[in-house]
């Protein structure tokens, strides 16, 4: 079957990020390309995608993406609540509400900068020495217990196939017309 030729260009943009003056109105465009087509008999929905160059660089502004620390979205609000009948002062209010946010925030960020490398780093290798020892010794010895065991789960479903199926059955035809009636006296 012949196919129609797609005579799609490459888009690079290598303008320099620098030049600002350009882009006073409006966003700085996106450093994007688009994959030419590959000709194939099939039809690939994935050959014309749009990769942005910058795939490999961490995202900034969605930190938590899949929200896996939503209880840690705490407010003054959440925090301390006073009630109608007991209030303090509007100054001490507002104030307390600036000091603990500031201090929340500035706290966080120093203890992230004496801890976050740290426990980046021992988090890396935790998960490094986990993933090596489960693929090269948990995964082939399930495989290889799995392989030596195969004559024992052949032996189990023909057990299952002929002893406990049939049973089970007849058990169920037998007390299927049984009905029950709860009547409240």
């Amino acid at each position: 079957m012949l196919q129609q030729e797609d005579t799609e260009e490459i888009e690079i943009d290598l303008e320099d990020s620098n030049d600002s003056d350009e882009y006073d109105d409006r966003e700085e465009p996106q450093s994007l390309w688009r994959a030419p087509p590959v000709l194939e008999e099939e039809e690939n929905i994935h050959t014309s995608t749009l990769v942005e160059i910058s795939d490999t660089k961490p995202l900034l502004s969605a930190r938590d993406p899949r929200g896996i620390n939503d209880c840690l979205k705490v407010t003054f609000e959440d925090v301390i609540a006073e009630p109608v009948s007991v209030r303090s002062g509007d100054r001490v209010w507002i104030w307390s509400n600036a000091l603990f946010e500031v201090s929340r925030v500035w706290i966080y960020r120093v203890v992230t900068v004496l801890l976050a490398i740290p426990m980046s780093i021992f988090s890396g290798l935790l998960f490094a020495i986990l993933s090596c020892f489960h693929i090269w010794m948990i995964r082939p010895c399930i495989q290889c217990i799995l392989i030596g065991t195969r004559w024992l789960q052949s032996l189990w479903s023909i057990v299952l196939d002929i002893i406990v199926r049939p049973l089970f059955t007849s058990a169920g035809r037998c007390c299927g017309g049984f009905s029950i009636h709860l009547a409240k006296e």
